[in-house]
């Protein structure tokens, strides 16, 4: 018995897994085009469940009671597997097609539970089976003079692709002939359809391989675009640390992506006086990163009022508020003259200054509105005396916001605790330990929610200290803030 059903089997196992198998994907996916392989999947399963339905090796299998049933199967599962196929095609690109198959899937529905309802309480399970077959019949039809012709496919709007259309065909054709069986005296062919189904399925297991390995490609392509926004990116910060004989500086600069929004920039004047900006853009990725090469070009037009923060924030307010298309920038401006002894700070929306001085941290805030809100934005500027010894951060909030795995951020506070229990370390260490921190409260399996800027500035005891510190020379060196990206 096995021996002339073999064939049957295999290919009724091969559809019911690929059906399965398919729901199962769409399940775990969730994601766009879910419905397109549910769809699919019931098809398919279906498919292959009515061929072994219909081989009586395969039936055996099934508990005895149950062969009294087997037509009943047959009959349930012919009347129900039109609607997931019509479904399945909704879910293509069809243009003017689309409302045909709506219509024909309400009356597969119709007619499908009319004939289960006639098959479960009635001993008649093909009272409605003619009804099913002229209507399998017309709307393949229609589906095979649309597909087939060019011209008509155009006209209604169809996305035709040439291998999941001969598929398609294939299988229409196949179908088309197994029907007019029960109308015509032709000869059979049992394995006509399930070989035009199989035909079908690779037709379209192609077109997804083929879809993939475009996509790898534009993929390779984005990457190797992106590789290059970000080297063109970098070349826009700071090549170096600037040399300022009483200041020790550090900056760290960690994306969250490729490319990122945050932007820092030193505008140094003479050996005693020096600006420092830092600026994060809204949102992250390719559109932030391109307004931060604005903020760049911008920046350099404000070099002569570089002692003047409230001008510094006013200039890129009013140079950059017709460019962002939405989007917001925050921003901090420090000068740092320590000649006089003076400092002065500015910002737009950003988190506060931080100074360390004599064991204790100041919170210091002259925040104007971001910049973009209003074109013609003011800045209020704060006077800040410096001591030998004094240290200053400017931040973005990727600091402060990192959460762990209970969604606490890591907060102001955890950032003054690391910074009180590190205050005898150098700018360099101590971004180097703040940002190991940051990196140990954010559970291993989160990545980068948002970018990193760090600046951390020391205001030297005195000359003689300053030329003599062996720590990280006079000002640091940019190899530290690699190092420290290289560890994360």
């Amino acid at each position: 018995m096995l021996r002339g059903q073999v064939s049957a089997i295999i290919l009724g196992t091969v559809f019911l897994f690929v059906g399965v198998a398919a729901c199962c994907i769409a399940l775990i996916r969730g994601r766009g085009g879910v419905r397109a392989l549910i769809w699919f999947g019931l098809f398919a399963a279906m498919y292959g469940a009515r061929i072994l339905a219909r081989v009586p090796a395969a039936f055996s299998l099934l508990p005895r009671s149950t062969w009294a049933s087997r037509a009943d199967v047959i009959a349930v599962v012919t009347y129900l597997i039109f609607i997931p196929a019509l479904l399945f095609f909704l879910e293509l690109r069809l243009g003017n097609l689309r409302r045909f198959l709506q219509i024909a899937a309400i009356a597969a529905s119709i007619i499908g539970i009319a004939g289960v309802c006639s098959t479960i309480l009635t001993d008649s399970p093909y009272r409605f089976m003619l009804y099913n077959n002229l209507l399998v019949l017309s709307v393949l039809l229609v589906i095979v003079v649309v597909i087939s012709v060019p011209a008509l496919a155009n006209k209604c709007g169809v996305v035709r692709n040439r291998v999941s259309t001969v598929g398609a065909l294939v299988l229409a054709l196949a179908a088309i002939y197994a029907n007019l069986q029960n109308f015509l005296r032709l000869p059979e062919y049992p394995f006509l359809e399930p070989l035009a189904f199989a035909v079908f399925i690779f037709s379209l297991g192609y077109v997804a391989a083929a879809g993939i390995f475009a996509d790898e490609r534009r993929l390779h392509s984005i990457e190797h675009e992106l590789a290059i926004a970000r080297e063109i990116q970098m070349s826009i910060l700071p090549s170096g640390i600037p040399e300022i004989t009483t200041i020790h500086i550090n900056a760290a600069y960690l994306p969250m992506t490729s490319v990122a929004g945050d932007f820092y920039e030193f505008i140094p004047v003479d050996d005693n006086r020096i600006g420092f900006l830092v600026a994060d853009v809204s949102g992250h990725g390719v559109p932030a990163a391109l307004i931060a090469s604005m903020i760049k070009v911008a920046t350099q037009s404000l070099v002569p009022f570089a002692q003047e923060p409230r001008e510094v924030l006013r200039g890129l307010n009013r140079i950059l508020s017709g460019q962002l298309r939405g989007q917001l920038i925050s921003a901090a401006y420090l000068w740092l003259d320590t000649e006089t002894g003076k400092a002065l700070y500015s910002a737009a929306g950003h988190p506060p200054l931080l100074r360390w001085r004599e064991d204790k941290l100041e919170r210091i805030e002259s925040n104007g509105l971001l910049i973009g809100v209003v074109p013609g934005s003011d800045y209020p500027v704060c006077e800040i005396s410096l001591n030998s010894g004094d240290r200053f951060l400017l931040y973005t909030d990727g600091v402060v916001e990192p959460e762990n795995a209970a969604g606490d951020p890591f907060g102001d506070h955890k950032l003054e605790e690391v910074i009180r229990r590190n205050y005898l370390r150098s700018p360099s260490e101590l971004s180097e330990q703040l940002l190991s921190e940051i990196g140990r409260w954010q559970p291993a399996s989160v990545t980068q929610q948002d970018d990193i800027t760090l600046i951390i500035i020391d205001v030297a005891q005195s000359h003689s200290d300053a030329d003599t510190d062996n720590g990280e020379g006079v000002n640091g060196s940019l190899l530290d803030e690699w190092s420290v990206n290289a560890k994360r």
